[in-house]
């Protein structure tokens, strides 16, 4: 957890009122996490600390793109990232980190680590399914959608609007109403 050393902002010394911490974040910090989703990441995470005597305000700003596969033809694009996440820390007698907004860190305490936050509210800004921009306007072009294209059904009937199928069965019906009427007028 070394690597998160940068992330644990140590709030005892500093004065009631605002301060900025910029982090600039990377695959390394992914890594970190056992998180491989992305090919290539360069987020900007501005956080405004807003110490007050009783409790500590954190709203967290996060800018840039992660690299990831789409999920209809596996081709990497860049994806934005542009997400916001606000957290209150209060103090009281025993932790809790069960509110994902509020924070209750026990009397005290001294530092917070955010790497955590910051972690979550990123892949959490990624939507569940990540599509290609240029598959929407068309642009693309994808070995992948070529062959999906050749795969997908065609609708295969006639200009008249009929089925060959059932002109087949049609005639079947007429074979069997005819042989039916051949035996009926032979006895």
């Amino acid at each position: 957890m070394e690597q998160f050393s940068v992330f644990l902002i140590p709030f005892i010394g500093l004065k009631d009122g605002i301060h900025r911490f910029d982090f600039k974040i990377d695959n390394t910090f992914f890594e970190g996490f056992d998180f491989l989703d992305f090919q290539n990441a360069q987020v900007q995470v501005d956080l405004v600390f807003e110490k007050k005597s009783t409790l500590l305000e954190l709203n967290f700003t996060a800018k840039g793109q992660v690299t990831v596969p789409c999920d209809i033809t596996t081709e990497l694009f860049k994806l934005p990232i542009d997400t916001a996440f606000r957290l209150v820390v209060k103090f009281g007698p025993v932790e809790n980190l069960d509110d994902d907004e509020i924070l209750i860190l026990p009397h005290g305490s001294h530092e917070i680590q955010v790497a955590q936050y910051i972690y979550e509210m990123i892949v959490l800004s990624v939507p569940q399914k990540k599509v290609h921009p240029g598959i929407a306007e068309g642009t693309l072009k994808s070995e992948v959608l070529e062959k999906l294209k050749y795969l997908q059904p065609q609708e295969k009937t006639p200009s008249d609007g009929t089925d060959p199928r059932w002109d087949k069965l049609k005639d079947l019906l007429k074979y069997y109403i005819k042989i039916k009427s051949d035996k009926n007028g032979a006895s």
